[in-house]
């Protein structure tokens, strides 16, 4: 399998089975954390977004604490973290899908290409064609593969003939790594298709609009390890074209997709460094229990 991080996912491996062992230590609850204190490398030479003192709370509830990073352009960033950390949470703020919640306030400055993305000047609809998002379940349109693809750009008026929508969707399709399992079928409804070649559908999806972000939350979690191992192959692939944020519950994942990892706890950032540094010498003692199955 193509993978960005070759060599380290056995050391991602190891760390994972010392989780059956037990280590005495002070429980991580009892760890200060400074909050808007990031260790390792939050920041980037060119960043795409740049994040600072981003805080997300639902009423007078905060899951997000005064978090700044950088996204590079071109980079498989992902974030970790036990469940309920704010990795979710915050990967929303990054195409206003957290808009839809009324007790949801986003304060900080998030600029995507230096555009403030909650500027009231803002189209969000673009900004979503500009992010596009990956869900945990695939969740295509009870239509045909060949209409699921095309709805975006039929939407956003990115076809002038159907000789471009056709052109659009081969693209997509191809692009995802389905155009050979779906060229022949593309008046099929899309919903009897594998639940791996919907979750690639999803992208072709996403990448049909021309986005320049693509965000996944736990895209291969409802998936078999063939599916995850295609979702993977596709996501470095991509990464020559887009900037990929995904959140993963699996460190083994991380370790062979990303190039750098973001490890959350209870809605601090807490360290972001290059995976291979991550998994095999974690500048944190929290992120240090968490790789090694101490908690989480």
């Amino acid at each position: 399998m193509n993978t960005l991080n070759p060599g380290i996912t056995m050391k991602a491996d190891i760390r994972a089975q010392q989780a059956a062992v037990p280590v005495p230590e002070d429980k991580p609850e009892d760890t200060v954390i400074e909050e808007g204190k990031t260790v390792g490398k939050p920041f980037a030479g060119d960043p795409k977004f740049k994040l600072r003192n981003v805080s997300v709370s639902y009423g007078s509830d905060r899951a997000i604490k005064n978090i700044s990073l950088d996204i590079a352009r071109n980079e498989v960033i992902a974030f970790i973290g036990p469940s309920g950390c704010g990795k979710s949470t915050f990967l929303r703020c990054l195409n206003r899908m957290n808009d839809s919640i009324d007790s949801c306030r986003v304060e900080g400055q998030l600029m995507l290409d230096d555009e403030d993305i909650y500027h009231s000047n803002n189209d969000v609809v673009e900004l979503r064609a500009r992010v596009g998002m990956v869900f945990q379940k695939p969740n295509p349109f009870p239509k045909s593969i060949y209409d699921n693809v095309a709805y975006g750009p039929r939407i956003h008026g990115l076809a002038n003939s159907q000789t471009d929508l056709d052109e659009i969707v081969e693209n997509s399709l191809r692009k995802a790594g389905l155009w050979n399992e779906a060229k022949d079928r593309l008046d099929s409804v899309a919903t009897g298709m594998s639940g791996g070649q919907q979750q690639r559908l999803c992208i072709a999806r996403a990448i049909a609009v021309s986005p320049e972000v693509i965000l996944m939350d736990e895209p291969c979690s409802a998936l078999d390890p063939i599916a995850t191992a295609r979702v993977e192959e596709l996501i470095a692939q991509m990464s020559e074209s887009f900037t990929i944020v995904i959140v993963t519950h699996s460190m083994q994942q991380a370790a062979r997709v990303a190039h750098r990892t973001a490890y959350f706890h209870l809605g601090h950032l807490v360290e972001v460094n290059e995976t291979n540094r991550v998994f095999t010498s974690p500048e944190h003692e929290l992120t240090e229990s968490y790789i090694t199955g101490r908690f989480g």
